[in-house]
């Protein structure tokens, strides 16, 4: 990767001048200012007892030579950073490359590692809501990045299909004599379940008893009650996970870790924790956290104790060399006291996992919660998005069985650019009118962008496009900005892994796609005398697309 042989030309003259070694930085320029900008000068400047500028351009000069292959121009600039561009026939190389290699921007940089990502993690006898949303997209946008980095990559899903919150429900199911046939249904009784738990003594009492009966599974009439919804609830989801295009290798359940996670508890007693007021807990205080219980006053393991339990489970499924847990921030406290016991206890596995908390995805209306009923459910926010789009689609006369047929991929991509295109730890307030923009800042936007670079190879025939793309380099257009963002797309992806940034791809699509339309809009493709040349950037234009929406977790739809 050039950026690699920039990087290791500086290095090289910061050798010879006996410089410390410094985190310099070797970063896309912004366009019309060549390829790469370097702070090198500013930092070293110091160390070297030069003026930054003086020293920018004693570096230019040696960049000049050492780069001499790949480099057009290398000039200081003020105060003391320093610009190179490169030759235009490295940029063309980059184009023919995109235009003709479907996995342009693959990279290698986590090639050998076997990585389990852990998104998602919907509860039965609950619905699927716009928070288990957030998780999935950013999970499954992780689980490509890491895949397109050379890693081998598992998908799993963390369900609790025991707890308190079953109890509620499977009580306020047996109270009313509900068939928990249906989603709705479920939603429903744990409604009511929490609001009478929270309401009553007597209730509470009930439902604790219950509780204890689910795990243990001594009663067939509430076995079957809970067999049923739990049968329900999976079903369900497995049908938004369709919809969303995403799928698991693995599902764990807290029914199978938290009797992994209460044996766990038990054989480190005295060492790691320890009884109060007739439960078990874990003294965070030592680590500077706090104290959370692991094993409640009737034995049972809390959430604490099952998470333990699902380090082992997952290493004994899968034998990761990293572990990645994608979860709501909410939860953050908790699991670093969780982790803090793990390394107690598996060191090893403590040090292979990396919690990942996102941020809350809210409506304009506020906070939702799931215990009062105010909570508003995936799917019903995905149709309220797809209708949208079909009234803009109507209102434009473009209603056409092409754009009918892509409008579900449409409608999920909108939700996920959105989720997306900022960092992953922000919260998000959905703006449906935005998202659904098709003329630019959207996930239709881009996709739109891609079935007109679609629309323009149909024309013509593609594999003649690819062949003649060759010809095309012997007397080609001078590079422009387009060439310069297909050129850095596979640097945009390894910094996207490195720094687990969907974000950077968000962006760096959304400036793709406008210059891609602001070149078409002034360039004639077909039949202009630089055919040949302008259908390999197209090709190339869509191959960048393609793959950049793949990694968002967006399908890329030739037509619309």
């Amino acid at each position: 990767m050039k950026q690699e042989e920039v990087r290791r030309a500086i290095e090289e003259s910061l050798q010879r001048r006996s410089a410390p070694a410094l985190s310099f930085t070797v970063e896309r320029s912004p366009l019309g200012q060549g390829e790469y900008a370097t702070n090198v000068a500013l930092l070293a400047a110091g160390a070297l007892s030069v003026a930054p500028y003086a020293l920018a351009q004693e570096l230019a000069t040696e960049l000049s030579q050492s780069l001499s292959e790949i480099a057009l121009h290398v000039e200081a600039a003020g105060p003391g950073f320093i610009n190179i561009s490169l030759k235009p026939e490295v940029l063309q190389v980059a184009v023919s490359d995109a235009a003709s290699n479907e996995g342009y921007g693959a990279s290698t940089l986590l090639q050998g590692e076997q990585v389990i990502i852990e998104y998602t993690d919907p509860n039965p006898f609950k619905l699927f809501h716009i928070g288990h949303l957030m998780s999935n997209t950013i999970g499954e946008s992780l689980s490509r990045l890491v895949e397109f980095g050379g890693a081998e990559v598992k998908r799993a899903n963390y369900q609790g299909d025991v707890g308190l919150h079953v109890a509620k429900a499977v009580w306020a199911l047996q109270k009313n004599n509900w068939n928990a046939n249906s989603i709705e249904i479920l939603g429903k009784a744990y409604v009511e379940g929490s609001s009478s738990y929270e309401a009553s003594e007597e209730v509470k009492a009930e439902v604790l008893v219950l509780n204890k009966k689910i795990y243990d599974r001594s009663d067939e009439g509430i076995n079957k009650i809970y067999d049923e919804g739990r049968k329900i609830s999976l079903e369900y989801f497995e049908t938004l996970y369709k919809r969303l295009g995403t799928h698991f290798d693995f599902y764990f359940f807290e029914s199978e870790t938290g009797v992994r996670g209460a044996e766990l508890v038990r054989e480190n007693m005295r060492t790691v924790f320890e009884e109060s007021d007739g439960a078990v807990v874990y003294r965070g205080e030592q680590d500077g956290l706090h104290t959370r219980v692991f094993l409640n006053s009737e034995g049972l393991p809390t959430y604490e104790a099952k998470e333990l339990g699902l380090a082992k489970v997952k290493s004994e499924k899968y034998p990761y060399t990293r572990s990645i847990v994608v979860t709501g921030n909410e939860i953050s406290e908790y699991f670093k006291v969780i982790m803090a016991a793990l390394h107690h206890i598996y060191p090893d596995l403590a040090e292979k996992t990396q919690h990942m908390p996102h941020g809350m995805l809210r409506l304009p209306s506020g906070k939702m919660s799931s215990r009062t009923g105010d909570v508003i459910s995936a799917e019903s926010l995905l149709d309220d998005v797809m209708v949208k789009i079909r009234e803009r689609a109507r209102s434009a006369e473009h209603t056409s069985g092409t754009f009918e047929h892509s409008i579900d991929a449409v409608t999920v991509a909108a939700l996920k650019y959105s989720i997306l295109k900022q960092g992953i730890g922000r919260d998000i307030i959905f703006n449906l009118e935005k998202s659904i923009s098709f003329t630019g800042d959207s996930g239709p936007y881009l996709q739109y962008t891609h079935a007109r670079c679609a629309s323009v190879l149909s024309q013509t025939r593609l594999d003649s496009a690819r062949q003649e793309g060759a010809g095309g380099m012997d007397n080609p257009e001078e590079p422009g900005e387009l060439e310069r963002l297909i050129f850095h797309f596979p640097e945009e992806v390894e910094r996207a892994i490195r720094e687990y940034a969907p974000q950077r791809i968000v962006a760096y699509l959304n400036e793709l796609a406008q210059t891609f339309n602001t070149y078409y809009a002034s360039n004639r493709i077909i039949g202009s005398d630089a055919e040949a040349y302008r259908l390999m950037l197209t090709t190339a234009t869509r191959t960048v697309l393609k793959n950049g929406l793949y990694l968002l977790g967006m399908s890329a739809p030739d037509t619309m």
